[in-house]
């Protein structure tokens, strides 16, 4: 049975133990290393692909006056006494840029699962990742190591519909996908797309999205009108209670049914009879011979 792992919110300690090197090497210290940039390669489990280059220069730039703040997490390689980065790609690029030869890092120990969710909790907690980037990941650990929606959920903080809607994300036609990724529509968008029953329909729907300018909202009208669904009738507002009170009052004086049609210039007020004697009785009152 495999052993229950702790969620988000209970830190790296929580999650990734010390490597039993560093604690050696550090006895009674928080962990800490300087290592060569040279030495750490990239996280191959990295689930954010894009790294904006603005940001990484205004990041060097910051790095160049104070230093890396935030200690790299790493993982030492046993065959080659190499580092393989966990979390802080941005820092590492940065640093790079900046010129700097080592680096502060904590090595912990790690599988390869550990390497995807580390780096999946960091760039959600930084909302640094786009949908599908976050898809992607979360794809990664529902196939390739066989952890429910719910498991998944439990480790990045989010709700289980929350991660089951972001994989269906994965759904979609190429089309789709790239008008998401380069931020022509929204995840809001995409996912009303998804109510469509294939691809083509979707991709023929986005063209109306991006040429109208559609928002979310339409976008939802848009494809329950392509699926054939009526739009919901708005309910008919109550009656006002005044209304109301002065039909029983008629009613009651007349002794039959009486409805009233009220507006804002004047309105009607129906009489209703079920025989000629009742014809009679109410011609008898009105006329005033009751």
């Amino acid at each position: 049975m495999q052993r229950k792992r702790p969620g988000l919110g209970k830190g790296l300690d929580a999650l990734i133990p010390l490597a039993e090197s560093a604690t050696a090497s550090h006895p009674g210290s928080s962990g800490v290393d300087q290592i060569p940039v040279t030495s750490i390669t990239p996280n191959p489990r990295q689930p954010r692909a894009h790294f904006n280059p603005e940001a990484i220069t205004e990041l060097a730039a910051s790095i160049k006056e104070h230093g890396v703040i935030q200690p790299l997490i790493v993982t030492q390689e046993p065959q080659t006494g190499t580092y393989t980065l966990i979390a802080g790609e941005r820092r590492l690029l940065a640093a790079q840029e900046a010129g700097l030869e080592s680096v502060p890092v904590i090595v912990r120990e790690a599988s390869d699962q550990d390497r995807l969710e580390i780096a999946l909790i960091e760039n959600v907690q930084r909302a640094d990742l786009s949908p599908l980037e976050t898809a992607d990941a979360y794809h990664q650990l529902a196939d390739d190591f066989k952890l429910a929606h719910g498991e998944i959920a439990e480790r990045v903080g989010k709700s289980r519909v929350a991660v089951t809607n972001t994989l269906r994300l994965l759904n979609l036609p190429p089309s789709v996908k790239q008008a998401l990724a380069q931020g022509q529509i929204t995840e809001g968008h995409a996912r009303a797309l998804l109510a469509l029953p294939n691809t083509q329909s979707q991709a023929a729907a986005l063209g109306t999205i991006i040429k109208k300018e559609l928002n979310v909202r339409q976008t939802e009208a848009l494809v329950r009108k392509l699926t054939g669904e009526k739009p919901a009738t708005p309910p008919k507002p109550g009656r006002a209670p005044e209304i109301v009170a002065l039909e029983k009052r008629l009613q009651f004086a007349l002794g039959t049914k009486v409805t009233m049609k009220h507006g804002q210039k004047g309105g009607t007020i129906t009489v209703h009879y079920y025989s000629d004697e009742e014809l009679d009785s109410l011609i008898d009152k009105f006329a005033g011979d009751a």
